[in-house]
Parts: structure tokens; sequence; C-alpha cells
């Protein structure tokens, strides 16, 4: 799994997206696929996330006549999603790796049922020259 930075000059924005690399066993070639996270904030350089997982809910904050536990409320769901993020990130990339170990396995179990049938014919011809 990647991570990559992609500027629209069309919308003068920098979009964050998250690649998973694998193999497509039907064309023999490697695919990826990409999946947006957030754009980037040009005045902080941090990532804003986007989408129905990334907005905060600033506006959903319990009103009380303190403004600091408000800021610390928002402060706290603002690191929780952060946090959210990184663990699905780190999800998405541990499944896109079982995905190519899985891929792999197939080839390996491939030939060794090939070795499994060559070492058949073998075995049938030395009969044969045997038994001659």
């Amino acid at each position: 799994m990647a991570i990559i930075r992609q500027y629209h000059k069309d919308t003068d924005t920098t979009y964050v997206y998250e690649s998973i690399s694998y193999w497509d066993s039907e064309k023999g070639q490697s695919r990826s696929k990409r999946r947006v996270i957030g754009k980037v904030d040009p005045a902080t350089g941090e990532i804003i996330p986007t989408g129905r997982r990334g907005r905060s809910k600033k506006e959903a904050t319990p009103d009380t006549d303190s403004g600091n536990s408000v800021s610390v409320n928002i402060s706290g769901q603002e690191n929780s999603q952060k946090r959210i993020l990184e663990l699905e990130l780190s999800v998405t990339a541990l499944n896109a790796k079982i995905s190519e170990l899985e891929a792999e396995l197939r080839q390996y179990r491939s030939a060794v049922e090939k070795i499994h049938s060559l070492n058949e014919r073998i075995e049938g011809v030395c009969r044969e020259l045997t038994e001659r």
C-alpha cells in the first residue's frame, strides 16, 4: 500500500489517495486500486479527510457554557478520527498484503501440482523401462 498525492490544477487542490497494488492473474499484470483519503490543506500541509468517514463534526459538539471543554472535545474527536484513519489504512495495507500472499500461494500450489504430475510421469516411464 502506498499513499499518493496528486495535484488537480482545475480545482487547484492536492488530493491524497491510498493506492493498493495487486496481481491480476487473468491479464498477467500488476494493477492498482485507489481510494481518496482527503485533500491537503495548502496553509498547514495537513491532510483534511473527505467523504462520509472523514469530515469532522464540529457542529455536533454539545452546548456548554465553558469554551474550553468544547475545544477539548473537538480536538479529541479529531485525534480519534485521525487514529481511526490510521488504523483503517493499516488494515487496508494488511489486507493488500494478504491478497498478495494468497496469490503467491496459488502460484506455488500450481507449481507443486505440476511437479507431482511430472514425477508421476517419470515413475511411469521408469516402470516401463524396468519391465522390459
